[in-house]
């Protein structure tokens, strides 16, 4: 389907923003606002937002892509993925001034891009969201990478040729490995009170999914230590105790796959994933 892509402006607390809509010919009234994670631009790396948002509107969905607050060319200081909610907002307005038959507000993001997402539903419950896309959510937190390195790292180590013929043979710095390994171990048992400040935007992005009725999409890449971290959080928090696990949410996994889907192969398996999801809750809302 043919369409056109329209930059505009719009203001969030006395700075200006850029975004830019690509709005098909005949649209749908679902459209995805695509937020963008820190520190990158509207474009994505890889270019990865640019082509989804074409990607979508050759599909018949319109989508907005933007720059927060100190990002790209975002007016005013960097802001943490804690505090862009009001740009979210800002973002969305600025979406349906764009394009008036929108009355379904798809919101998609990658890594902390995804929390901040969470963040916001919890913050403002927005019923103009509809449905969200949530790419290797960002939870960390020294212990928590830490244990994830351990589990992940470690013991797939030991299974590994490589590993043993090294070992054998005393091309392996044993003892800085051994370091290496107890001061993971350490990490993952940091005091709690560090870890307490830590997990207060954690629980604040299970609320937020706790209490979206709307549709769900988690897309996970299989090597990535974000996504693992993500995956033992959400297992053993007793914040996230049967959220993913809800008739709303739909997971997916792109076996292969690094942090931000480098690859051409990676970024069409996104974009499809996104687009099959998108049309069954058409079908189904």
């Amino acid at each position: 389907m043919n369409y056109v892509e329209i930059p505009t402006v719009f203001s969030v607390a006395g700075a200006m923003l850029p975004g830019i809509a690509a709005l098909p010919e005949r649209p749908y009234d679902c459209g995805v606002l695509i937020v963008v994670g820190g520190p990158q631009y509207r474009a994505g790396s890889h270019r990865q937002f640019l082509l989804l948002s074409r990607r979508l509107a050759e599909a018949g969905y319109p989508a907005f892509r933007f720059d927060c607050r100190g990002m790209g060319d975002g007016e005013g200081p960097m802001r943490s993925f804690e505090d862009i909610s009001e740009d979210i907002g800002a973002a969305i307005d600025a979406f349906q001034r764009q394009c008036p038959q929108l009355s379904r507000c798809i919101l998609w993001g990658l890594c902390d891009a995804a929390s901040a997402i969470l963040l916001y539903l919890n913050a403002t419950g927005d019923a103009r969201v509809g449905g969200v896309v949530l790419l290797n959510p960002w939870v960390r937190s020294e212990a928590g990478l830490a244990q994830t390195h351990i589990k992940h790292y470690y013991g797939q180590r030991l299974l590994q040729r490589e590993f043993w013929i090294k070992l054998v043979t005393g091309k392996m710095d044993v003892a800085a490995s051994l370091r290496d390994f107890v001061a993971s171990a350490g990490r993952s048992r940091l005091p709690s009170k560090c870890q307490n400040r830590i997990l207060s935007f954690r629980d604040r992005m299970a609320e937020g999914l706790g209490q979206f009725g709307g549709d769900v999409l988690l897309i996970l890449s299989g090597r990535d230590y974000t996504a693992k971290e993500f995956i033992e959080y959400s297992r053993t928090n007793p914040a996230w105790s049967g959220l993913l696990t809800a008739g709303n949410i739909r997971k997916a996994e792109i076996p292969d796959a690094d942090h931000t889907f480098s690859t051409a192969g990676w970024r069409a398996d996104v974009e499809n994933e996104t687009l099959q999801w998108l049309a069954r809750t058409r079908k189904t809302g």
